[in-house]
């Protein structure tokens, strides 16, 4: 069946509720979402005379609850314009319009009873055919469907969404007894293409895939750390992006998705799992109950393991819970000496090896966290998925993991692993000591470009599934780079198309990265059909080397500076009149000279979630990789009224001027750096791919590089507008003279400098004045306090 999803009803409006509705309204779905009327008019209704039979009043819990959502930071929808494609509405009088949608999806209370009474409403309102699923978090599926008619049965199943749905990926699909085989086929398929999100299939047991393996990791490392002995921040720093998961640690990620919730997870796999050894025997935690007792429970009610308040003069001030004593106490950074010795190692395939070695408390929670997580998840297989790496999926996704159990055990070696599982008093599942038996002594392995897992049900190693769709430069790096410098690297991507990657640190944009572009479009207009900008790090670009730039600016080497930002420059125009298609494929952030380099190329194909802008400013200076010139461009062109361009002028600057970051890929089209030549990609997976298509759409079109036009500039006139405005700007107390100065330099440069009247002018001639409004900024002294503040602290210091 070719299924389409045009219309889908969100029952319930909650947290998760209507960030389901805001996801699924970003990616171009109609979205009904409804929840309960209100039980009684409040105070406040009275007084103000609400009519208590209006729509307005019986649809305000779900409207109530999308305003909400829309304020919130960050942000749960594309552009807050897709809201209009959700429409509220309350269950007694609007669920009868479930007959118009494909999907219906609910995610109301966690409760059996009120979820049968629902399905059972549904059931005599949907059209046959329709998709039901529920966004249950661990109550089983096969209780849900009992007594519903065959059709519902076989088109329903669970869909689970984490929160917050825009951001975490993972969508864990889970089919009923009766579930048609169609309809996890498509889910499968349609949460990957059309929602973004790592598909993973699960057996119908509590808590799924992620919240099983996430939530007894979660509540083995807190049990751990109380038993061994080391403070709750010494805990996270152990077990946060040292091990490179989240940042905020396990007690700080407690906080975050709420303690009742992980308390209540827990326990209802505890009351659920009466065979799971190791679920059982997680200890009590005097500390959590203490916490849950309290209603301390996290960030939701400003108060957890951790917690911050003001004093007196507006100072913030932290504070964290003492295990022995129950009371708070400031917080204060801990001093492990392994930490910083195992961050010295690089990769957490080194870091591994010295974490487990250490004779501390330290040392000892590794292990013993490690082998717990080890012997669990190899005994999970095959009872909640037939395939390990299912695991690995969930934990990345779900958990921000950047590495899954089994990725972890083979960065150790399989013979290590299973002797510190046995070390510790754990048991290794018979298919990992029958695997290793049979000399196979990986879970993973790259044949050929392509991973590979180990099926312990075929004894085989095959490829895994779905993985055709992607190209994953990490499995083809080795073979396939054919040029490289320590900053950057070209690699054939095949079909005549090439992939430039950055490899700086951050992805800075130095004199490296520059000499690789140069080459590489030298090498592709010689020998290949065109080539990708792109990479598959955490970000595409932070921007250029601040660094280099204050260093020459400190020691006056204005030539090299100036030779520098031409370079730059050049290199930007090198991308854009190149013989062969360039594809940008940004992500994340695209800051700088990542924008300036992606605006300058044939075709950017972003993945949704990026987040770009010209923020130059923040340290102090002005875009001068061709970006002021670019949005100058990109603001008069065309044969409108001067007035009119007078109008797009003063938008585009006040984007440099106010260094405004897009927040999606679609916020960027709102703010002109995408245009509708551009492509927005909803899952990054399949970014590089599909950014190496479009280079071969390009060349088989016959590809011709655009021809260099004339810019009609405005002149004087329209610079002292923007000179009046930064003058009220400074005079309001909203800008200091270092920002009128920096903005005057933007409208100079972006009007055409001291012409008397709009001419014409090439690009040339902006880029000229772009690069001499640069190195005037870097010989100002709050310029360099600027960059030195953004170098020390990773923030601009305002002045």
């Amino acid at each position: 069946m070719n299924r389409k999803i045009k219309h889908v009803t969100v029952l319930g409006s909650g947290v998760m509720g209507s960030g389901i509705a805001c996801h699924l309204a970003s990616n171009g779905i109609q979205v009904l979402m409804l929840d309960m009327p209100p039980k009684e008019l409040s105070e406040k209704d009275k007084a103000t005379g609400v009519n208590p039979e209006s729509k307005k009043f019986r649809n305000s819990v779900a409207q109530g609850h999308l305003d909400t959502a829309l304020k919130s930071n960050p942000s749960p929808i594309y552009d807050k314009s897709f809201a209009s494609r959700i429409t509220v509405g309350n269950f007694e009088d609007d669920l009868e319009k479930i007959k118009n949608s494909d999907w219906v999806i609910e995610v109301i209370v966690e409760r059996l009873d009120i979820k049968q009474s629902m399905f059972e409403k549904v059931d005599k309102l949907r059209k046959p055919g329709t998709l039901i699923t529920s966004n249950t978090s661990g109550i089983p599926i096969h209780l849900m469907s009992e007594g519903r008619s065959e059709d519902f049965q076989k088109h329903f199943c669970g869909t689970h969404f984490f929160n917050p749905p825009r951001y975490l990926k993972l969508f864990e699909v889970i089919p009923g007894p009766k579930t048609d085989k169609s309809v996890i086929d498509f889910f499968m398929s349609y949460g990957e293409k059309f929602l973004g999100k790592t598909t993973v299939l699960c057996k119908d047991t509590p808590g799924f895939i992620g919240n099983r393996i996430g939530v007894y990791s979660m509540a083995k490392i807190m049990e751990l750390t109380e038993e061994i002995g080391l403070t709750i921040e010494e805990a996270d720093s152990l077990t946060g992006d040292l091990l490179n998961r989240p940042k905020t640690g396990t007690f700080k990620l407690g906080d975050l998705v709420g303690l009742d919730t992980a308390f209540n997870v827990t326990k209802g796999l505890q009351a659920n799992l009466k065979n799971d050894e190791m679920v059982q025997a997680l200890k009590d935690s005097k500390t959590l109950n203490h916490l849950i007792e309290n209603k301390f429970l996290g960030d939701k009610a400003k108060k957890g393991f951790y917690y911050k308040e003001k004093d007196a003069g507006g100072n913030v001030n932290r504070f964290v819970l003492n295990y022995e004593t129950l009371g708070y106490e400031p917080t204060k950074q801990p001093k492990l000496p392994i930490v910083k010795a195992a961050k010295e190692a690089g990769s957490l395939k080194n870091r591994l090896p010295i974490l487990l070695k250490d004779q501390t408390k330290a040392g000892e929670l590794i292990r013993k966290h490690y082998a717990s997580l080890f012997a669990y998840v190899s005994q999970r297989v095959p009872e909640i998925t037939d395939v390990f790496y299912s695991i690995d999926d969930a934990m990345k996704t779900g958990y921000a993991w950047k590495y899954g159990p089994f990725e972890n055990w083979d960065f150790l070696g399989i013979q290590k692993g299973i002797d510190l599982v046995e070390s510790e008093g754990y048991k290794v599942a018979d298919w990992v000591k029958e695997m290793l038996a049979s000399g196979n002594e990986s879970f993973y392995k790259l044949e050929n470009g392509k991973q590979l897992f180990y099926n312990q049900n075929t004894k085989t190693y095959e490829p895994i599934p779905g993985l055709d769709a992607f190209i994953i430069l990490d499995n083809i790096r080795k073979e396939k780079t054919i040029w490289s410098n320590s900053e950057s690297a070209l690699i054939d991507l095949g079909d005549g198309i090439l992939n430039f990657e950055f490899r700086s640190k951050m992805n800075s944009l130095g004199g490296g990265v520059l000499e690789g572009l140069n080459k590489s479009i030298d090498i592709a207009e010689k020998d290949y059909r065109g080539l990708v900008v792109g990479n598959q790090s955490d970000n595409f670009s932070v921007g250029a080397n601040l660094a280099m730039v204050m260093m020459m600016a400190v020691e006056q080497d204005w030539y090299e500076l100036n030779m520098a930002i031409n370079l730059f420059q050049q290199t930007s125009m090198k991308l854009r009149y190149s013989s062969i298609p360039v594809i940008a494929a940004p992500f994340g952030m695209t800051l700088g000279g990542g924008c300036e380099f992606s605006m300058h190329s044939d075709k950017i194909v972003a993945a949704a979630e990026t987040y770009i802008g010209l923020v130059e400013v923040g340290v102090g200076l002005i875009p001068g990789g061709g970006g002021t010139k670019e949005f100058a461009l990109r603001a008069l062109k065309g044969a409108l009224p001067d007035d009119v361009k007078t109008n797009h002028l003063r938008n585009y600057f006040m984007n440099i001027a106010t260094a405004k970051v897009a927040t999606s890929a679609h916020e960027a089209k709102q703010m002109g750096i995408l245009t509708d030549k551009d492509i927005i990609v909803v899952n990054k997976d399949r970014q590089i791919a599909e950014a190496k298509r479009q280079a071969i759409v390009l060349d088989e079109l016959g590809y011709t590089p655009p021809v260099p036009e004339k810019i009609k500039v405005l002149g004087k006139e329209s610079m002292g507008m923007f000179y009046v405005g930064t003058d009220q700007m400074v005079a309001g107390g909203y800008a200091s003279e270092h920002d009128r100065l920096i903005a005057n330099k933007i409208g100079y440069v972006m009007t055409g400098g001291n012409l008397s009247e709009p001419t014409e002018v090439s690009e040339q001639y902006l880029l000229d004045l772009e690069r001499e409004a640069f190195l005037s900024l870097c010989g100002e002294r709050k310029t360099l306090e600027r960059i030195g503040g953004m170098l020390k602290t990773g923030k601009p210091v305002r002045n």
